[in-house]
């Protein structure tokens, strides 16, 4: 029950957005672009400024970068089998490579292993977000509606704002520049409103979405390489990671999240799939309450 509470205001967030959809209509679009492009960067900002750099950076970013990349080879074999086209190869990856582990996961990380594996929690949120803002825009781009070629993908990537952010924050972070209390909190406002912000436009995107057009054998295929395979790929990959035990614990606890919310908010974008994209996330995220408790279970949390 408890863990149940942890998770309900996810859901309102979503039922939010999915509610305001049905009676009022908005242009789905327009906010999401104003998620990604204004807020966003904000939040990059802060999350890498505020973050102190220490050795525990290192297993991190080996740790996101080693599962990433595995679990991209594991989509696309997948994919390759299922005879997948360019759009829903591109979407399955949105789906099955990048976690909830900002809004999601840390809560949980939090109600599991406290303070300290909150902490971590963060600095791998930080991480992923900037392997979603690169390697999930990438693929959002590149199996986009307008067929995109190699380097139009790319050049989109580097225009990213948010990944200006982030390497803002490290570089004022390193200089040691303190910033004046008023003009943080400015940022942090717009940064704590993007996070809800994308919550609200998945639950729009799956006010919309029309299931006739959702090929749910790859909806199966991404939920089980996102709840079953992830997790045990973390596993095998922390264990050859000389971190602490309550690292080696979040990060495959983290890795157990559903599919992230801000993958549906790229997958509107570029038009990559959006139905399949955010019915991904929906279905995970439902799968989540039952899956979550079983990998506490085995973590011994």
């Amino acid at each position: 029950m408890e863990l149940f509470m942890i998770v309900l205001p996810a859901f309102l967030i979503f039922l939010t957005g999915y509610l305001g959809q049905k009676w009022i209509g908005f242009e789905i679009r327009s906010i999401s672009m104003a998620a990604l492009y204004l807020m966003s960067p904000f939040l990059a900002f802060r999350t890498f400024y505020a973050n102190k750099l220490t050795m525990d950076y290192v297993y991190i970013t080996v740790f996101c970068l080693v599962l990433s990349l595995v679990l991209i080879v594991v989509v696309l074999i997948t994919g390759f089998f299922m005879k997948a086209g360019r759009q829903k190869m591109a979407a399955m990856v949105l789906g099955g490579v990048f976690m909830n582990s900002g809004n999601y996961g840390a809560p949980v990380v939090l109600f599991a292993f406290g303070a300290v594996g909150f902490e971590y929690a963060v600095i791998i949120m930080v991480f992923q977000s900037f392997l979603m803002n690169t390697i999930g825009l990438f693929a959002a781009s590149l199996g986009g509606e307008e067929e995109t070629t190699l380097k139009q993908s790319l050049q989109r990537v580097v225009r990213m704002p948010v990944l200006y952010g982030a390497f803002l924050g490290v570089l004022l972070q390193l200089l040691h520049v303190s910033i004046p209390p008023s003009f943080m909190d400015a940022i942090s406002l717009v940064a704590d409103a993007s996070i809800p912000t994308v919550m609200i436009v998945l639950g729009m995107q799956l006010a919309v979405i029309a299931t006739k057009r959702v090929e749910y054998k790859y909806v199966n295929a991404v939920s089980v390489i996102r709840m079953v395979v992830s997790p045990l790929l973390a596993a095998a990959i922390v264990s050859f990671i000389p971190a602490n035990d309550l690292l080696k614990d979040v990060m495959i606890l983290l890795a157990a999240m559903p599919a992230a919310a801000n993958t549906t908010m790229f997958a509107i974008q570029f038009g990559t799939e959006p139905d399949l994209v955010s019915f991904t996330t929906l279905i995970t995220t439902l799968l989540s309450i039952l899956t979550i408790p079983i990998i506490l279970f085995f973590l011994g949390g």
